[in-house]
This record gives structure tokens, C-alpha cells and sequence, in this order.
């Protein structure tokens, strides 16, 4: 025992000598050199502000000094006129004052004799000054002010200087994209890197400093690599190889790797990518029904082609749990089935939109009731394409071409319409935790917030490509932080706003690979945060984290999708989404 108990304590003791005591003093040297950089950062900065400032100081003295002189100039220059004109006025009154006392003494003291001899000369004298004409209107005028707009300097003094940094570290920072792993030669590739704070908390602002390098199997760098910041806290990493072969791919934040980092990257010629039977792409119409965009291709095969999970031994017993529906007119038939929903009391809610109706389930797929026919008045549906489920039951449904959100009790009796003579062509539905009414208009391009009442709280989004702009939006999730989560269906991408609309980051770009989106549909939150999107295009349903980052599909292999629309999460943790190409609506087990 004795002996057992020696052998335990040794190599308790190896594995700290040799493992966690090196591990430990590197981990300690790392952090002092980072702190030491960060000191020096700082004197940097410091004798950068002092030496700055010292310039503007020199500046604003050569300012000071300049306006003087000018104004020294100036002023000597009216004064020399000024003078000259007063000289000549003063010489005219000596002169007047001269010849008037010379008249008053030869009056009062000259003989008659003597007056009349001076009679003609002070006759003269006196004309000649009654004509001469005298400067009596100023030759200048003393207007000299200095006017020095300060206001708009105090302002950018305030402003002045800027300091940067941010909380992101490179261990919990996230890339994403086929482009780590996978390139075509002579195709742009992009990866989105996703910074992140110490505590994994997504970070809003850019700045970071951000490295990457690609590298032959000679490590010596194969092609330029560009990173843009997106301003948000996400950049955006592009490349193109120029021949195939085995490349390292590093991604350095602040001189340390981000998660992963580096990767092991390949790159093949186009003419190597394998070609498969369920890799054929056919072409239907565009999910939105609307003509205003270039159709989209949504693909039949697999949703995890790029996947690098291992493939589950059964994947029909430990994924898919049960389908739903066939094409049809009847009960628990559909024809381009769109939105659905799921309640608290265990009831899936589908909106089958070209048979003007909304469908309700079991947990278990049994059906239940069908409510909503063809026509216009209210309580009538005219296409229905986004459904969501309010906190006290009631059934909210979009009206794609009433052009309203229509509102039903639980067991579908018409209770109200919101929106009419707003919405151009309501799309998704959903409820945030304050009971509002958030509705995807997909023809206008924005997102319209209601009150359960109607009266409209807000809306935001235009058509376009920016953050704030979306090209045919499509469904809509709220998170745990009331956060506005919406898939912009022709930018490719999935965009996340505050509880009043304001821009917070966006994911997504177009191609096949993890995080990458051929026209995103459906949307749904679990109770973590992340975000599980449907990805129409490429027939398949992706994970990621409350950032955005990928972190893994549902596995749809054993009965694939075909163009996915609406999606959500039942009662019993299971993800429902509607296959709208295979006319009918399947739930997969998924594990949160």
C-alpha cells in the first residue's frame, strides 16, 4: 500500500515537474512580456502626446507671433496716413492763426500809414488760405479688430488624439469559413475572424491588430493576404492562391494565435473538386415570390458536405426523429410550405402558404386543427408565410398578400389584423419579451416593431447592402437579450440588432463553406444564445454561437432537405424545420 501510495506521489509529481511547471513558466513569461509591451506602449504613447502637443504648441506661438506683426503692420501703415494728413491740417491752422494775428496787430497798433501797406500782402495771404482745399475728411479709418474663431479649435482640441485598443485576446477569438481549411487555386477566398474578450465575450470594436500569413511546406510566404476591418469587431481575411498544394495559414491577434491557428490549408485546381449525383443544382423560384432579384439555386444533396464532425453511425435513430406531410390539398398536406412556430403547450404551427392556411401539430406529429381559407376579408388568409406564437398563445401569422400580420386565439378563431396600409409584403413574425410584434417586411426591405395593439413602436432597414440595409429579408428570431436576429436573404447573411433596431454585427458570406450561406432563410434561437439558421441554397442547417461564429450543423444526411424555409425549436428541445421542397416539415433531435 505503502509502495502504491509512493508510485501515486511520484508521478504526481513528474507530471507537475514536467508538465505543468514548464507549461506554468511559460504561461508567466508570457504574460510579463505582455505586460512589459504593454508599458512600453504606454511611454510610446506618452512621449507621442508630448511630442505632438509640443509641435502645436510651437505652432500656435508662430501663430501668435505672426498675427502681432501683422497687426503691427497694419496699424503703421494707417498711422503713417494718418500722420501725414494731420501734419498738413496742423500746418493749415498755424498758417490761418498766423495771418489772422498778424492782421489784428497791424490793426490795433500800425498807423494808418503802416496798415495800408500791409493792406495788399495780408489781402493775398488771407485769399490763398480762404481757397486752399484742406484734407478735412480722414484718409483712413481706424476699423482694426482681431477676430479668432475658437470655438471650432476647442472642439477639436477635445477631439484631439485618439486612443486605441481593445479587450480582444487571440485564444477565444474565433475564425470561420471554408477558406481555413479549403481554397480553389485562382479563386478569392475570404475567412471571418470574430474577436473576443477574455471572458469569450464578443468584442463591437475594431482596431485590433491583426496579422495573417500564409506559408508554403518551404515557409516562405505564398501570396499577400488582405484583412479589412469591419469597425464591429469582425474582420474580414481574403486571398487568392496562385498554385495548389500543402500552406500554413496563420492568424495572429496582438502577436498571439487565434483559436486554431495555424491552420493546415489546401488548395486544389477547380478541375479537382469532385462531382457527386446529389451535388445537382436545380432551379426554383426564389422562397420570397418576388421577381425583383436574380433566382437563387437551391441544392439537393447532403447539408454537411464540408462538415469535419465525424459522420454518426446511425444518423436516421440519432438525428431525424420524424417527418411530417406530403404535397397536397388535405390535412396534413402542404404545397410550399413556409413559416412555422412552436408553443409552450407542446404544438408545432406551420404556415402552408399555397393552400392559405395555417396547419397545427402535436409534438409527435399528430394533427391537429387547420384554420384560414382563400379570400381578403380579415380571418382569411392570402398566402400566410411567417408564423410565431405570443406568451399568452395567440397564433400570429404573416399575411404576405393581405399585406398585414394577422392575429388568432389558440384554437384559430380570428382575433385581429396590425399593419395594414404600412406592410408592402410581411415575410417572418416574431415576439419579443416585451410581448412586441416584430414583422420582416421582405418587399420593403425593413423591419416593422408593433405593439400587440398595433401602433407601431419602430422600424428600421432599407434596400441595399449595407448593415443597416437588407436585400429581401426573410425570418426573424429574438435572442435572450432581446436582440432582433434576421436573415438577409440575397446579401447572403444574417444581420443582429438591439431591441430598437440599432446595427451590432452581421455574418455570414456567400459559398458553401461552415459559416457561409447560399440565401439564409429560417431562424431560431435556443436558450444559450446560439443561432441556428436555415440555409436555403445549400439545402442544410447550420450552429453558431451568440458572435456569430460556426459551430456546427444538424445532420440531415439520412433524409437530405431541399430548400428549408422556417424554423424553430418545440417544447421538447427538438429543432422543426419546414423542407419546403419536399412538401413537408421534419424535427431533428438537437443538442443544446
Amino acid at each position: 500500500m505503502k509502495t502504491f501510495d509512493f508510485n501515486c506521489m511520484y508521478q504526481f509529481l513528474f507530471v507537475f515537474y514536467s508538465v505543468r511547471l514548464p507549461q506554468l513558466t511559460a504561461a508567466i513569461e508570457l504574460v510579463n512580456e505582455i505586460s512589459q509591451q504593454l508599458i512600453e506602449r504606454k511611454n510610446e504613447a506618452v512621449n507621442e502626446i508630448n511630442m505632438t502637443f509640443e509641435e502645436l504648441e510651437r505652432a500656435l506661438h508662430q501663430r501668435k507671433a505672426a498675427l502681432i506683426t501683422d497687426l503691427e503692420n497694419i496699424c503703421s501703415t494707417k498711422q503713417k496716413v494718418l500722420q501725414a494728413q494731420l501734419s498738413s491740417l496742423l500746418q493749415g491752422k498755424e498758417h490761418i492763426q498766423s495771418s489772422c494775428s498778424f492782421t489784428e496787430q497791424a490793426l490795433n497798433h500800425g498807423s494808418a500809414t503802416e496798415v495800408l501797406l500791409v493792406q495788399k500782402q495780408m489781402s493775398e495771404r488771407v485769399s490763398a488760405l480762404a481757397c486752399h482745399d484742406f484734407p478735412e475728411q480722414p484718409h483712413e479709418n481706424a476699423h482694426l479688430d482681431c477676430q479668432i474663431e475658437t470655438e471650432g479649435l476647442r472642439r477639436s482640441i477635445q477631439n484631439l488624439g485618439v486612443l486605441l485598443t481593445t479587450g480582444a485576446v487571440g485564444h477565444t477569438s474565433v475564425a470561420t469559413g471554408e477558406g481555413l481549411r479549403h481554397a480553389l487555386v485562382g479563386q478569392h477566398v475570404t475567412v471571418t475572424v470574430t474577436t473576443k474578450d477574455k471572458d469569450s465575450e464578443l468584442v463591437r470594436t475594431g482596431n485590433a491588430v491583426l496579422r495573417a500569413e500564409i506559408t508554403g511546406q518551404d515557409r516562405v510566404r505564398a501570396v499577400e493576404v488582405e484583412v479589412v476591418d469591419n469597425k464591429n469587431g469582425t474582420y474580414e481575411v481574403g486571398y487568392t492562391l496562385k498554385s495548389e498544394g500543402e500552406y500554413s495559414f496563420s492568424l495572429m491577434l496582438y502577436g498571439q494565435p487565434v483559436r486554431g491557428s495555424p491552420f493546415k490549408l489546401r488548395a486544389i485546381k477547380p478541375s479537382d473538386v469532385p462531382q457527386s449525383p446529389d451535388d445537382v443544382k436545380r432551379r426554383v423560384k426564389s422562397p420570397s415570390g418576388t421577381g425583383g432579384h436574380i433566382r437563387q439555386k437551391a441544392v439537393r444533396r447532403p447539408s454537411s458536405m464540408y462538415s469535419t464532425t465525424k459522420k454518426k453511425e446511425n444518423p436516421i435513430e440519432d438525428e431525424l426523429i420524424y417527418r411530417v406531410g406530403s404535397r397536397g390539398r388535405e390535412k396534413g398536406e402542404f404545397t410550399n410550405l413556409q413559416g412555422i412556430s412552436a408553443s409552450i403547450n407542446g404544438r408545432v404551427i406551420v404556415a402552408d402558404s399555397n393552400n392559405q392556411c395555417i396547419q397545427v401539430f402535436t409534438n409527435d406529429g399528430q394533427f391537429k386543427a387547420r384554420f384560414g381559407v382563400r379570400g381578403r376579408s380579415p380571418g382569411q388568409l392570402q398566402r400566410p408565410t411567417g408564423v410565431a406564437v405570443d406568451t399568452i398563445g395567440d397564433i400570429i401569422v404573416a399575411d404576405y398578400d393581405n399585406r398585414w400580420i394577422s392575429i388568432f386565439s389558440p384554437d384559430g378563431k380570428f382575433k385581429n389584423k396590425i399593419g395594414a396600409g404600412r406592410l408592402m409584403g410581411p415575410k417572418g413574425v416574431s415576439v419579443d419579451r416585451n410581448g412586441h410584434i416584430i414583422a420582416v417586411d421582405n418587399k420593403a426591405c425593413c423591419v416593422f416593431i408593433f405593439q400587440s395593439n398595433g401602433k407601431l413602436v419602430t422600424k428600421f432597414g432599407a434596400r441595399g447592402t449595407s448593415d443597416r440595409q437588407f436585400a429581401g429579408p426573410h425570418f426573424v428570431a429574438v435572442n435572450n437579450k432581446n436582440e432582433i436576429v434576421v436573415t438577409d436573404f440575397h446579401n447572403h447573411s444574417v444581420k443582429v440588432y438591439s431591441a430598437d433596431g440599432e446595427f451590432l454585427f452581421k455574418f455570414g458570406s456567400h459559398g458553401e463553406g461552415n459559416g457561409q450561406f447560399n440565401a439564409p432563410t429560417g431562424v431560431a434561437v435556443d436558450v444559450n444564445g446560439n443561432i441556428i439558421v436555415a440555409d436555403w441554397g445549400n439545402s442544410r442547417i447550420q450552429v453558431f454561437d451568440n458572435s456569430g461564429s460556426f459551430l456546427s450543423y444538424i445532420n440531415t444526411s439520412a433524409d437530405p432537405l431541399y430548400g428549408p424555409q422556417g424554423l424553430a425549436l418545440t417544447s421538447d428541445g427538438h429543432v422543426v424545420v419546414a423542407d419546403s421542397g419536399n412538401h413537408c416539415f421534419k424535427v431533428y433531435r438537437y443538442l443544446q
